[in-house]
């Protein structure tokens, strides 16, 4: 039981004969596209069966279409010419099986997956714009950072013996590099602190790799 077509969806009603009246003639020699007197020869031997019958030769398959103007008569010439030599080469006949369309036009395919053209043409139905979710925070980390103090550190992971740790340095305030100027009594100095030297700031120690040879 073949299942009902979908609502608005064209069909093509596609039927085969039960009776072609055409065939198919394989095999046949190259000089039947060349010469005229074996091509007169050829098709003497199925004007006797039907002497309306039509050919149509086809040089790049070496086949030719033998359409008669009824059933039984393709099937006769079908059943003596069958493996007969002709000039040399053993031809083969085959029914042409003849496919009838009821639509005069193939209708194009549903355009399911159109909305994937850059841009799309419009959006599917039932398509909705879908929201940004919210950012991860990790609020024990940003809490435990936040109770260190300069010169400190916090180790996020620890080590494994495949794996270094990651351990978080709280660089020192830039303040405290500064040296404090004498209390000798004498005037502020006024001068630019765009001109002063910037203390440096304090070199972050780089974890070391573990060293997978002594593990083994």
């Amino acid at each position: 039981m073949q299942p009902a077509p979908e609502r608005g969806e064209a069909t093509v009603d596609v039927k085969f004969t039960e009776l072609p009246s055409a065939l198919i003639a394989c095999k046949v020699p190259q000089s039947l596209f060349n010469d005229g007197g074996v091509k007169a020869g050829f098709e003497s031997l199925f004007r006797s069966f039907d002497p309306a019958v039509q050919f149509q030769y086809f040089k790049s398959f070496r086949r030719a279409r033998i359409s008669f103007s009824d059933a039984p008569a393709a099937a006769e010439a079908r059943l003596r010419l069958h493996k007969t030599d002709f000039h040399g080469k053993e031809m083969r006949l085959y029914f042409a099986q003849s496919v009838h369309i009821g639509s005069p036009r193939l209708m194009p395919p549903k355009p399911d997956k159109q909305f994937l053209i850059s841009p799309p043409a419009s959006p599917p139905v039932g398509w909705e714009q879908s929201n940004d979710a919210m950012p991860v925070i990790n609020y024990d980390l940003l809490c435990a950072i936040s109770k260190l103090g300069p010169g400190e550190q916090y180790e996020l992971q620890m080590a494994t013996p495949t794996t270094p740790s990651v351990v978080v340095h709280v660089c020192e305030d830039e303040r405290s590099g500064n040296a404090s100027a004498p209390d000798d009594g004498s005037a502020p100095d006024d001068s630019d602190p765009d001109d002063q030297p910037r203390p440096l700031r304090p070199r972050i120690v780089q974890t070391r790799r573990p060293d997978f040879g002594n593990n083994q």
